[in-house]
């Protein structure tokens, strides 16, 4: 299945080796030499990190978020998540639906609305979210021990739902594990129900969600900010 079909069809489709791992390797030796303000979960806000920038300005990391969101989409995000023996967590069933914007605007349909490191972020409606796609490169192999990503495929056509519409699912449907090996790229819609186990080995499982739009006109005024 080509990944668009996948997309539309799950929410989610791997592409396998977009990195060579010599290019994986190399880019975690970058990142180690470079100031990261990491938390206990990895670290936020990268797109001001030069190293990860250009990852996500990639020829072949647009190329994918442009088969997808169209020839407009840019990245607008970066999150390094670092699972470890020494930073190890369970991440419930839920959806991503905050997003970072350049400006607060009381809007219908918008907020809460928080500040995370001097970014305004607002819980988005699903029209906004809609034109959001995550690609998540896998600096190491995902595996069923390592706590890998876990989705319930379709429930990114349900809009933004409640927290217990959201737990109700998790019961009612098959969850499916994202088995990814070092270089692939997992696209992700960011209203799929996904969650992660804690890891269950000494291997680390790092991942870079860099997050992309179609554009920075979010509607309403609103515009992304880059985080």
């Amino acid at each position: 299945m080509h990944e668009l079909d996948a997309i539309n069809e799950n929410g989610i489709a791997l592409i396998p080796e977009v990195l060579a791992r010599n290019e994986v390797g190399m880019l975690l030796r970058r990142l180690e030499t470079s100031s990261l303000r990491r938390s206990r979960a990895g670290v936020r806000h990268l797109m001001s990190n030069d190293i990860v920038a250009e990852l996500a300005r990639d020829s072949r990391m647009l190329a994918i978020a442009r088969s997808i969101l169209g020839n407009t989409a840019f990245p607008f995000r970066a999150t390094l998540f670092d699972k470890s023996p020494d930073a190890n967590w369970l991440v419930v069933w839920h959806q991503d639906t905050a997003l970072p914007l350049r400006a607060r605007t009381e809007l219908l349909g918008w907020g809460p609305w928080s500040v995370k490191d001097g970014i305004n972020y607002a819980h988005a409606p699903t029209d906004a979210l809609e034109q959001v796609l995550a690609l998540r490169v896998h600096l190491d192999d995902s595996t069923e021990e390592n706590g890998p990503l876990r989705v319930l495929p379709g429930t990114h056509k349900l809009g933004v739902l409640s927290d217990e519409e959201v737990e109700r699912l998790s019961r009612e449907l098959k969850a499916d594990d994202c088995l990814a090996s070092t270089g692939s790229v997992l696209a992700m819609r960011p209203l799929l129900i996904h969650s992660s186990s804690k890891s269950q080995t000494d291997l680390p499982r790092r991942v870079l969600h860099i997050e992309y739009a179609g554009s920075a006109s979010v509607g309403d005024g609103l515009e992304l900010a880059i985080a």
